[in-house]
């Protein structure tokens, strides 16, 4: 079964139920995407990746980074026709006019596809209801007008940003229900299962910190430089060469169906900015500042809970300590004892011998005075040891 069909030289839609199936059969592959353009519809492509290239216009390189095979980090590039968007799970390619969102049926993929399609098709709903009513609602159409007037790549950029956000908030939140309470039962029991289980947690804490820094640092790198910016604005580019973009309209339009009836569009919804500075990227930065903050956010919680972590080991090694240095007095009053002991039987030793001697004769009364001296000795010599030693500091008072 396939997904979708050509004719003419088109990618034309199949039906949605038999699209799902057949992927699902195939396992979902890799080579699968979902192409959303700026009126909602939606066509499922099964191509490579050469097929791809040709209808963005973008290089083998760039296309690389989305392969789900290859790890790379995340990131956010603005091509001349396009931009390469790779956000751990969300793999896309948008343009002016459509995104390819790579393995549609991933369950992580799938709220981003459903989300996305409900912007388009509120968007959508919305231009429809303006061009109704604008002779008797025009300030409420114009209060729209500037939700409409954003290209379609930042509403497209917005819905894959707040996917990732969404999405490594509530990875933490999960980390955080699992982790505050096995540091507590760690606390109040020291066990080989309660430190393998934190041991494992801090590993997974370890791994989630490194993903959220990759994004926080890719849109700080953005914001950091406008240029960067400039280039993601690709209705402003697309508008701006619109007069010399005739020579490869052909081979375009044959690729990409939908953008060559809505160029006009596009350059509609930027004239505002062509009229203005062209390096003018406020509105990207603003929308790029509101999700950095929310990624800032759920990056600070992590290091607030790899502090209590931290907080959680120092106080753990110092109740091993404790418990360490107790087996050392425990040694110290052992040893002191075994030497006071080794005392009463080198005495014992030495009038046990089986030698004759004149004095041990008719002198019976001496075993009773040399127990009694001798133990007493032995005795004072513990009590000066342990004296000595908590003078010293060695043991506990």
């Amino acid at each position: 079964m396939t997904t979708a069909t050509r004719e003419d030289g088109y990618v034309v839609p199949a039906d949605p139920s038999n699209a799902v199936a057949g992927l699902k059969k195939k396992g979902a592959g890799s080579r699968s995407w979902i192409l959303m353009d700026s009126s909602g519809q939606e066509i499922i492509l099964d191509v490579d990746k050469y097929a791809i290239m040709h209808r963005v216009q973008i290089h083998a390189r760039d296309l690389r980074i989305l392969d789900p095979l290859l790890s790379y980090p995340s990131t956010i590039l603005g091509r001349e026709r396009a931009i390469v968007l790779n956000l751990e799970h969300i793999k896309a390619i948008i343009t002016s006019e459509e995104v390819l969102l790579r393995d549609p049926l991933d369950d992580n993929v799938v709220p981003v596809v459903e989300d996305l399609r409900r912007r388009l098709r509120s968007i959508n709903g919305n231009q429809e209801d303006n061009e109704v009513g604008r002779e008797f609602a025009l300030h409420q159409d114009g209060e729209t007008g500037e939700e409409d007037d954003s290209p379609f790549e930042f509403r497209a950029l917005e819905v894959a940003l707040e996917a990732i956000c969404s999405y490594l908030s509530a990875r933490t939140i999960e980390l955080e229900t699992a982790v505050y309470p096995a540091l507590d039962m760690l606390t109040s029991k020291i066990s080989s299962r309660n430190l393998d289980r934190v041991r494992k947690l801090k590993s997974q804490m370890t791994r989630l910190i490194a993903r959220v820094l990759k994004v926080r640092d890719e849109l700080e790198q953005l914001l950091d430089d406008d240029d960067d910016m400039a280039d993601l604005y690709l209705s402003r580019k697309l508008a701006s060469a619109s007069p010399v973009s005739a020579s490869g309209a052909a081979g375009w339009f044959l690729a990409s169906p939908t953008i060559g009836s809505r160029i006009s569009k596009a350059s509609r919804q930027s004239i505002a900015t062509i009229r203005g500075d062209e390096n003018d990227v406020e509105e990207l930065e603003m929308l790029l500042e509101a999700y950095f903050m929310q990624i800032d956010s759920t990056f600070n919680k992590l290091n607030t809970l790899r502090e209590y972590v931290d907080n959680t080991e120092d106080y753990i090694n110092i109740q091993l300590d404790n418990h360490r240095n107790q087996l050392i007095q425990l040694e110290l009053f052992l040893s002191s004892g075994t030497v006071c002991l080794s005392m009463y039987s080198l005495v014992a030793g030495i009038f046990g011998m089986n030698i004759p001697y004149t004095w041990n004769d008719d002198h019976g009364y001496m075993f009773k005075w040399v127990v009694i001296l001798t133990g007493a000795f032995c005795a004072i010599v513990f009590v000066l040891i342990i004296s000595y030693a908590r003078v010293k500091g060695l043991v506990g008072s």
